[in-house]
């Protein structure tokens, strides 16, 4: 994919997200059923609840088809603390530049609201080595490693940055 493509962005959650969304993060391979339905419920949230639900969400599209989002929101019970919950680029899209552009996005938008810090967790499996390399390439560092925090060999990474 070319790096210049004319990407549109939003952060307005329709109805349609629901799909896209189950629909980008089902493209990626790395996410078991019930991951993509928990991400699914995050948009079923914010289109219930709107601000007061905590989830903020950036949608990046081509050609009117939804190619990539991110959702973030305030960690509860601290002063300027987000936690960056999804970020997915359908895999049509990968490897184009545009998953450091969103999150650039989110990071900005989180800066706006008066957050400081970004955190963001994902797997240790190898599969995921990929993902941790790109948020380390974003500047982030690595705060944590909780061993077989998801399942035996499947530990949790906490990644931050300091906005």
């Amino acid at each position: 994919m070319n790096q210049t493509t004319d990407w549109s962005y939003r952060s307005e959650v329709r109805s349609a997200d629901r799909q896209a969304v189950h629909a980008i993060l089902e493209s990626t391979g790395f996410f078991h059923p019930e991951e993509v339905t928990v991400a699914v419920e995050l948009v079923k949230e914010r289109l219930q609840r709107g601000l007061s639900s905590g989830y903020h969400f950036e949608f990046a599209e081509l050609g009117g088809q939804t190619a990539g989002y991110t959702c973030y929101g305030p960690i509860a019970c601290t002063r300027a603390s987000y936690d960056l919950f999804w970020i997915g680029v359908h895999q049509e899209h990968r490897r184009s530049g545009l998953g450091r552009r969103l999150l650039a996005r989110a990071e900005e938008h989180i800066r706006r609201l008066g957050g400081q810090r970004l955190y963001v967790e994902t797997s240790s499996r190898a599969q995921y080595g990929p993902t941790r390399a790109f948020y380390l390439a974003c500047g982030y560092h690595l705060e944590a490693e909780l061993a077989d925090f998801y399942a035996p060999g499947d530990g949790k990474t906490i990644f931050v940055k300091v906005l």
